[in-house]
């Protein structure tokens, strides 16, 4: 069977990696001229932490996002098994004490044990969670990996390509355009998100730390060589464009707070893009003819695009089995 994958973001890579393992004949094609050029995956945090998302996310992303760190480290090579650390000033310590009711499989520590876990923040915080079983990877490292081991597989990546060209030859569509698809999947919608890149030689962190606070909750992600991804809002709106002023300060005082050290750091990129999630925040699987839509990760991209993926086989493999995430009488509520 001879598919076409549209979009060539984290949903898409990782449906041509799926398919192409099951010994499809696949093509991916995408408009941008480089991978993740137009991709809200290029602005994620790479966090896949399944458990810790528990605190605000439906129960099917912590239970099947458990699956993605494994998933991930067998694909790509910059996969981080470190864990997460949350964390909270005294004056926030209800946050924390909110967040712990709300998530599992995790570890209550000291001052003692967040010294022990990093360092350079040692002495600044009393109390905090730890996942040891979560883990993180650099977005753009791992897409520009997915999109090589395809290539030597023999997958045929067609950039600079209008979508137009999907149909020809193909005898099964798999769109993958994120929110770029709200033209046929109606109820989808965008929320905003907005973070920033930073370098700094003063802070030395070796896992995801999230910092706890009742307006803008921070994640802060290293990359390496003291590079750090600092995220997110989370805005609904379809916009893109450039991050607000009240967002970076918002943001550059979350990571202030967490270690002062980072007043000395060079910003070197700011990145604004919209999420795709439907009205749950579920994502979803939809067929319509011989397109199967694949979108709605909302800002669990990472974290549940395997087994959105391994799903997309099952439902082209085995026509009378419905995966879970798969809307089964979608055509029909849309054709009525």
């Amino acid at each position: 069977m001879r598919i076409t994958i549209i979009g060539a973001g984290v949903a898409g890579l990782t449906c041509a990696t799926e398919f192409s393992e099951q010994g499809f004949d696949v093509t991916v094609i995408a408009r941008s001229e480089q991978i993740g050029d137009d991709s809200c995956s290029w602005y994620a945090g790479g966090m896949l932490a399944p458990w810790c998302e528990g605190e605000s996310a439906e129960e099917p992303v912590v239970r099947l996002g458990q699956q993605a760190i494994d998933w991930w480290d067998n694909h790509v090579d910059c996969v981080e098994r470190q864990g997460t650390l949350v964390l909270s000033h005294m004056r926030d310590a209800s946050e924390l004490r909110r967040f712990s009711r709300r998530t599992s499989a995790y570890e209550t520590v000291d001052a003692e044990r967040i010294k022990t876990l990093e360092p350079d923040l040692a002495g600044r915080f009393r109390q905090g969670l730890f996942f040891p079983g979560e883990g993180h990877l650099d977005p753009r490292k791992a897409l520009g990996e997915l999109a090589e081991k395809l290539r030597r597989r023999g997958v045929r990546l067609q950039l600079g390509t209008d979508q137009d060209a999907a149909g020809i030859g193909s005898d099964l569509i798999v769109d993958c355009r994120g929110l770029a698809a709200k033209d046929v999947l109606t109820d989808l919608r965008g929320v905003k998100g907005e973070m920033l890149i930073i370098r700094s030689q003063e802070v030395n962190l070796r896992r995801p730390v999230r910092l706890l606070h009742p307006r803008i909750p921070l994640y802060i992600v290293p990359r390496g060589n003291g590079i750090y991804m600092i995220g997110a809002t989370m805005i609904e709106s379809d916009a893109g464009g450039r991050i607000s002023v009240r967002s970076a300060l918002e943001l550059l005082g979350a990571a202030f707070a967490l270690d002062p050290a980072f007043a000395e750091a060079e910003i070197l990129e700011t990145g604004v893009d919209a999420r795709p999630a439907f009205p749950d925040n579920l994502p979803r699987i939809r067929r319509r003819g011989q397109t199967l839509y694949i979108n709605g990760l909302y800002r669990h991209g990472f974290l549940l695009a395997p087994v959105l993926a391994r799903m997309a086989v099952e439902a082209v493999t085995d026509p009378t089995k419905t995966p879970e995430l798969m809307d089964e009488n979608y055509p029909e509520r849309q054709s009525a």
